[in-house]
């Protein structure tokens, strides 16, 4: 089993264009690798950006992130700018209150942060963005934002993100001084088998995780592309966007998605009863129809 930990932050719009490759290797190379999430805590209160906040800009700028990447974006603008501590803390929470969790808050705090009008300092914003995704206490998460054991491992989670000086990341010019120290940028991921550690600093394209993985252990099982929603669908139940399922239905060697075919693919399953299309932003959730009528029940 190969130890991988991905740094991230759900404010981060490279993190979260990075989804799609993050869900090939979860396709690909499934309970082989063993996922850690470390939250980076890009800013703790958004007084430093007031001056400079422009929200059309930044709208402008996610409509480049979806033209490029694919994943969805609502382009209205935010009220304002807003801190990332208290989303990552949630984060963390999660991840204390029951293990592994902390990526369906990931995922949640991210869609949320990117489709609505959340801000990830807002204590009741984060709670109501838990609550829509199955799995999640809510209520609960929302309660310990600010308990000294949820304070604690978020200071942890902070100064690993803050030790990537003198790293690969740092030579390939993948790191951040934002806040001092040389930390790792979002999404940042290493591997760690026998002693050796990998390292992809930054979003990067699947096949430098794949050409890592490959150099670190030529042995591992590489699961082939699904043939079908239904069994695309019963790996990940939460539901994929559009471009996840295009990276991962990708059958060239270069993995080369097609958004508009991928559409096809699933639209053609949810003609047949087999898949239920929720809108998200500009783009939506694909969902098996049976998961779906699981949740609503």
């Amino acid at each position: 089993m190969i130890k991988a930990t991905l740094f991230s932050d759900p404010a981060c719009p490279w993190a979260y264009s990075a989804n799609p490759a993050l869900r090939v290797l979860e396709w690909r190379y499934g309970d082989q690798l063993d996922w850690r999430l470390v939250t980076i805590g890009l800013r703790e209160d958004s007084s430093g950006l007031l001056a400079s906040f422009n929200p059309e800009r930044s709208a402008a700028r996610y409509r480049v992130f979806h033209e490029l990447y694919g994943m969805p974006f609502n382009l209205v603008p935010k009220e304002r700018p807003a801190g990332t501590g208290r989303g990552c803390r949630a984060i963390v929470a999660a991840r204390l209150l029951d293990p592994g969790s902390e990526w369906r808050a990931l995922r949640a705090l991210a869609l949320g942060n990117f489709n609505s009008p959340l801000l990830l300092d807002d204590v009741d914003l984060i709670r109501e963005a838990l609550r829509a995704m199955p799995g999640l206490d809510a209520d609960a998460i929302a309660a310990r934002l600010d308990s000294p054991e949820v304070v604690e491992a978020y200071e942890r989670d902070k100064a690993e993100t803050r030790s990537a000086a003198g790293t690969p990341a740092e030579a390939q010019g993948k790191t951040s001084t934002s806040d001092g120290p040389v930390r790792y940028t979002a999404p940042s991921v290493t591997f760690e088998q026998n002693g050796t550690r990998l390292v992809a600093g930054g979003w990067q394209p699947v096949l430098a995780y794949d050409v890592l993985l490959a150099n670190m252990d030529p042995s591992l099982e590489r699961r082939p592309a699904p043939e079908s929603p239904a069994e695309l669908l019963e790996r990940f139940p939460d539901g994929l966007v559009t471009a996840e399922v295009a990276a991962l239905i990708a059958r060239s060697p270069d993995y080369v998605s097609d958004r508009e075919a991928a559409e096809r693919w699933l639209s053609e399953a949810e003609q047949n009863g087999g898949v239920v299309r929720t809108p998200c932003g500009n783009d939506a959730i694909w969902r098996a129809a049976a998961a779906t009528g699981a949740r609503a029940a």
